[in-house]
């Protein structure tokens, strides 16, 4: 397989993200807003693939709560995860934080129930984060891919929830309250290295309708002016005002017409939009692993989030256990293409042509086969006192493997070449030594459009895995 990409831009293609954590720790401080009370919040580092926890530190076990979506007991104006009747309320802002500045690994100490609301938004914790900075770490990134839709909807709260497959972490969020102030909002975000400028400041808001059963039902302890939007659109009498003036502990509370409780002045007009996407990078954050993928919300709320949480999840456990069931292959089957067959579709020629045989070719799948035999020509260079298969001639083997399959998909593929256009998370785990017979089995991320095939594989040798990666290729016609 052939690449016609700048030298650069091919290197950068096989680089991986690595993980990374906090420098050092860094504390914030503020009271909780269904609480009320005073909590220091520290901020951690933590090891690799050690993902996002919780501590209680004023309980004398210090016990660890797991950001999972399977550990949340509640959702009502907030995200509460419990474990063993344990607690902590609201997490879903500094989590958004976290997955805004890619922190992957962080242990989260609080000394009291709650996470501090500050300004009602991410970025107090963002700016936290930003001035103790990042420490990369050995282990790679591993994101959920998504390969297939997704949808969840809860007709009674008429919230809806799509994933779509896509490169990026991309959200787009629809709002409407039936509000004559608010009208319809949407807000987007087009990948995550937008939510610090775009997303991180967006404040929490109520309607303040509202507002008076959040009081009477003793919530919202810690609620003021200052860290939530509170949203009027209706006419509300002068009395009405000074009752809420003292609920709120305030010597006044105004408003002109139909607006924000003390004219507070948005940030963006679709602030309101803007704040939901917030809590749904939060939210999502329980489902365990940083996402590839464009989520649709419309209406959403914490309660679907989690929900969603709950099915990426359940997705992320299938590819686990899909990826550890290794496939059985028939290797003393007759092959559906010999070498003969495959020099007849691939332009490729010994000693560069790199498979052997296909075994398994469908719309969507094919397995080639190699047997690495001492007299290979690469050996002969390659560590001769300790021969080992080149992990670049193995990635090499497996495009070519995939090459048939995307040229089974034109009527005349002798005038066809194919080109590499992007090979990412490739990993070797295990050597390729002469003798070893090298099964490479692909399948589609994607349906084949315009010439572009979009594959992830595996090489396997034995029972084990000796290499994976996922590649991008086009074919091009050349006659």
């Amino acid at each position: 397989m052939q690449n016609n990409l700048p030298k650069n831009k091919y290197q950068a293609s096989l680089m991986t993200e690595k993980q990374r954590t906090l420098k050092s720790q860094v504390t914030i401080s503020g009271v909780g807003l269904h609480t009320g009370v005073t909590a220091n919040l520290t901020l951690c580092p933590a090891q690799e693939n050690f993902g996002y926890k919780f501590q209680r530190i004023d309980i004398e076990e210090q016990p660890i709560i797991e950001a999972d979506c399977d550990l949340v007991v509640d959702t009502a104006r907030g995200t509460t995860l419990g474990k063993n009747n344990v607690k902590v309320y609201t997490i879903e802002h500094v989590l958004a934080a976290l997955v805004g500045m890619q922190v992957d690994n962080c242990l989260i100490k609080i000394d009291a129930q709650e996470v501090p609301i500050l300004d009602g938004s991410s970025k107090p914790y963002i700016d936290a984060i930003i001035s103790v900075g990042f420490e990369e770490q050995k282990a790679e990134r591993d994101y959920f891919v998504l390969t297939e839709n997704l949808t969840f909807e809860d007709p009674i709260k008429k919230a809806e929830m799509l994933a779509v497959p896509s490169e990026d972490y991309r959200i787009t969020v629809m709002v409407d309250y039936n509000s004559p102030l608010l009208g319809t909002q949407h807000a987007s975000m087009y990948h995550i290295g937008e939510f610090k400028e775009d997303i991180s400041s967006c404040r929490t808001f109520c309607f303040v309708h509202e507002l008076e059963f959040l009081v009477k039902n003793n919530l919202i302890k810690g609620g003021d002016l200052s860290n939530a939007i509170v949203i009027c659109d209706r006419d509300i009498s002068q009395e009405k005002l000074d009752e809420l003036a003292l609920m709120l502990n305030k010597p006044a509370v105004k408003i002109v017409g139909k607006g924000y409780l003390n004219n507070v002045q948005l940030q963006y007009q679709n602030e309101p939009a803007r704040h939901k996407l917030l809590d749904i990078v939060g939210d999502l954050a329980l489902a365990g692993k940083p996402i590839k993928g464009h989520i649709l919300a419309a209406r959403p709320g914490h309660s679907s989030n989690v929900e969603f949480a709950k099915i990426i999840k359940q997705k992320i456990q299938e590819a686990k256990k899909k990826k550890n069931e290794l496939p059985q292959f028939d290797l003393n089957a007759e092959p559906l293409m010999n070498v003969t067959d495959i020099m007849k579709l691939l332009p490729h020629r010994p000693p560069f042509l790199l498979i052997d045989k296909i075994l398994e070719l469908t719309e969507t799948r094919v397995v080639g086969l190699k047997n690495v035999t001492m007299n290979e020509s690469f050996f002969v260079g390659h560590f001769p006192d300790n021969p080992v298969m080149p992990g670049v001639l193995q990635v090499e083997a497996m495009a070519q493997t995939g090459g048939v399959l995307v040229l089974k998909t034109v009527p005349d593929p002798e005038n066809y070449l194919t080109y590499f256009m992007k090979i990412e998370q490739v990993k070797f785990k295990n050597k390729v030594l002469p003798g070893d017979t090298i099964i490479f089995a692909l399948e589609l991320v994607s349906p084949i459009r315009r010439g572009l095939c979009h594959m992830k594989g595996q090489a396997i040798v034995g029972n084990k895995v000796v290499m994976e990666a996922e590649m991008l290729a086009q074919i091009v016609k050349v006659k």
